[in-house]
Parts: C-alpha cells; structure tokens; sequence
C-alpha cells in the first residue's frame, strides 16, 4: 500500500495539470469493476473549473526535465517521490470501493528516462484493465519523445490521452522548457489522431482512445498573446481532432527571472475558453473573434465584441434569421437557437416566446426584434455601457420579460437626458 506522505507529494505535483475533464468514454464494462460510459464518470468542479472527480496523481515527480514554470522541474529542491505501478492500481481500486473516484487521471514528471516513465504509466493501466478488473475511466497523460510504439499500446487501455503543449511558440519552448519541442509533443497527437480514424474505420475489436485526446496551454507565462493562442486552438482541433483545449492562468509557483511574478489572470483564462467554445459550438472563425496580435476583450464576452464590432447585421427577426446568424447573437446559445428554428415553423414568434426557451433577453433584445418588436437600445454606446455593466454583474438572474422590456425603456430615457439629476428624477416616476 502506497504511504501517506508519497500520496501527498504525488497528488499534489498533479494539481496544476487541468487538462482532466471527462465526459465519459464507450468503453463498457466486460465483467470487472467501474464504467467508463458517462453516467460513470460523477465529476465536481472547484470554482475556479478544476476537476476533482478523479484521482489526480502522479506517478513520479522526480523529473529529468527542468521546465522553468515547473514546481516538480530538476533543479527544484522539493520532496521526491515515485510510486510502482501496483500501488497506483491498489489504490484506484481502494478509492474506487470507497466510492471517492469513478475514474484515475495519471500523469507523470519524466523520470530516468521518456521511454522507462512511458513504459510504467503503460503497466500500470494494463494492470488495471486485466489484473485488476477496472472498467472506469481512465485519462493517461503522454511523455513527450516516448517511443510511438509504447504510447500506441497505452491508448489501447486507456480513454483519453493528453499531450500537454504548455506554451503556444516554439520560441517560448527553448526559452522555458530546453527539452520539450513543438515536433515532441504535436507528432504523437497526430499518430494518435490517425491510428484511432483507422481503428474506428476498421471496426476493430476493443477500444482506441475512445474518448479522444485532449490538451493545455499555460497563459501568461510566456507573451504570446490571445489571438496566437486561439490560432493554435484551432488548428489543434482541425488537423488532430482533440476533444478539449483546456487554458491554464500561469501561478508562479517557482521564482525564475524568465517568468513573470504575477499571475496569468482568470478572467484572462475565462474569456479564452469562451472564445474556444465559439470556435467549437457556434461556427465563428478564429479569425472573426481576435486579430493575432491582440488579446481578447476584457469588458465584453468575446460573442459580444463580435457583435458590437459588427452592428450593421442587426438587429435580426428572430421568425427568418437563419440558424448561423441566430447563434451569433449574444444571448441566444445553441439550444436555444435550434429551439427557435423549430418552433417558429408553427407559429410567429414573440419576447414571450424567447423567454420561455431561456434566451438571456437581457443581451439578446438589443441584436433581435421578434415578429417586428425591439425593444433594445439603439444608442451605440448606451448599448456598450449596459454590455459592460451586465458583465461585471455577479449574480444576476434573467429578469422577467416585463421588467426587461421598462428597463429597456428606462435606460433608453436616461440616455437622452444631459443632466444626471433629471435623469435620475425621472426615472423614479413613471413611464
């Protein structure tokens, strides 16, 4: 049985790694323990979006590499410590019965050697799968410039894979992590992505990575800035078909005068995943939503700077826009858009409509009118002003049609007057 002092330095060197959501995999169970499948996999998420639903740990922190920004690299002087593969199996079975886990995220530092930590992390979930009977999900972590046969024998057993990029730029790479290349991480997404299509076209027996592949990028450790990075993004998900970009806010854990003392910043981080979520769910371009030399907005979400940037193509009638138009608009997600499609071919769509399918009419009634209503600000920087002001809001609930419709017209009054004490005046009374 593993010690307590191991698992507490192994699953903390594991805590900073991100790139461990799941939604499930195909794989079912054959008459062993756990379930890979959705419904297995009982995810929490920490306020700040980390996973905890799975055990996260490491099987060694003790690292050849010296990447700058991390705390396990080789010139740290923090405890070592390295597990054997029966002690990470014992104890996922032992969390598992106990019900604390429905599935093991295991990732490693490169300890001895790429090929000697690769061949371990491979033991250890074979030893799960066939000794041990496990059937949950299991994310393994790859080790860059690990021979492409043992990583293809390691995708055989688990779920998901991830190969973590780290840092958008090749440049970035010498500079922080010496021994990483953008080759030595891209090449075996790419075998990956490849053998899984040919598993999945020859419909072999067992599972590929079922779940796919994933990976992370740490921001602002390093000056790229948010239009380098979502190019990168994008790219990932065309040519190598990953399921999940994940974006880590840079935390300096180590002090090191190539890195920054401050923080990456969360919103920073959240306005990146909002961005990577248009680029996958509603048909944006990367280029439509940052140049590439620019960071992305921090006023707005990015689906609102594209459309205030683009004001001339609304406001849309929700009865006739067509279904990409209709995802562009803030405020109407892709449920919403696709009830709206259907739902306007029986009947002529009103606010009350929208409302009952959960539009944010909040956002949404300044870019739409519905069957010829508006009720919006037409003003463009009324229009940005309450845009701001609704994302610096904590808690705000989606107000009752009604009320929004004399906001609407609150706010459209105010705007029209000079004097802020007759404003405020009016807006005590009476519309």
């Amino acid at each position: 049985m593993i010690s307590a002092d191991k698992l507490s330095i192994l699953t903390n060197g594991a805590k900073y790694d991100v790139s461990c959501s799941s939604s499930g995999s195909s794989r079912k169970n054959e008459g062993g323990m756990g379930n890979g499948l959705a419904a297995g996999c009982c995810h929490s998420f920490t306020p700040d979006g980390r996973c905890i639903s799975l055990l996260k740990i490491l099987l060694s922190n003790d690292c050849i590499f010296n990447c700058k920004y991390c705390v396990n690299q080789a010139s740290a002087d923090v405890p070592r410590a390295t597990a054997t593969p029966d002690e990470i199996c014992e104890l996922v079975i032992d969390f598992y019965k106990r019900n604390y886990i429905e599935g093991l995220f295991l990732s490693s530092a490169v300890h001895i050697s790429p090929n000697h930590t690769m061949e371990q992390l491979l033991l250890t979930v074979k030893k799960l799968r066939t000794e041990y009977g496990f059937h949950g999900y299991i994310h393994v972590k790859g080790i860059p410039r690990a021979d492409e046969a043992i990583v293809r024998e390691t995708a055989l057993y688990a779920d998901r894979m991830s190969y973590n990029i780290e840092l958008p730029s090749e440049q970035s790479l010498k500079l922080l992590a010496p021994q990483k290349t953008k080759e030595s991480l891209l090449l075996p997404m790419k075998s990956l992505a490849k053998e899984r299509e040919v598993f999945k076209a020859e419909k072999r027996k067992g599972h590929f990575l079922p779940a796919g592949q994933t990976t992370q990028m740490i921001v602002g450790a390093s000056p790229e800035k948010d239009g380098q990075i979502l190019r990168l993004t994008e790219s990932l998900y065309r040519a190598n078909g990953l399921k999940r970009v994940y974006y880590s806010a840079y935390v300096p854990v180590v002090h090191n005068s190539l890195l920054p003392d401050t923080p990456g910043g969360a919103l920073r981080e959240h306005r990146l995943y909002q961005a990577d979520w248009l680029l996958r769910f509603y048909g944006f371009d990367v280029e439509e939503i940052v140049p590439e030399g620019e960071n992305l907005p921090t006023e707005y979400d990015p689906k609102c700077a594209w459309a205030l940037r683009n004001l001339h193509l609304f406001p849309l009638e929700v009865n006739r826009a067509p279904l990409e138009m209709l995802l562009r608009v803030p405020g109407i997600g892709a449920k919403s858009a696709y009830r709206i499609t259907e739902a306007r071919r029986y009947t002529s769509l009103t606010f009350e409509h929208l409302k009952k399918m959960r539009v944010v009419l909040k956002r949404a009634r300044h870019f739409i009118t519905a069957s010829g209503k508006f009720y919006g600000v037409e003003n463009e920087t009324a229009l940005r002003g309450l845009l701001a002001a609704g994302e610096t809001a904590k808690n705000a609930a989606q107000l009752s049609i009604f009320t929004d419709l004399q906001i609407a017209r609150r706010e459209t009054q105010f705007m029209l007057y000079s004097n802020a004490e007759t404003a405020r005046s009016a807006l005590t009374g009476e519309l």
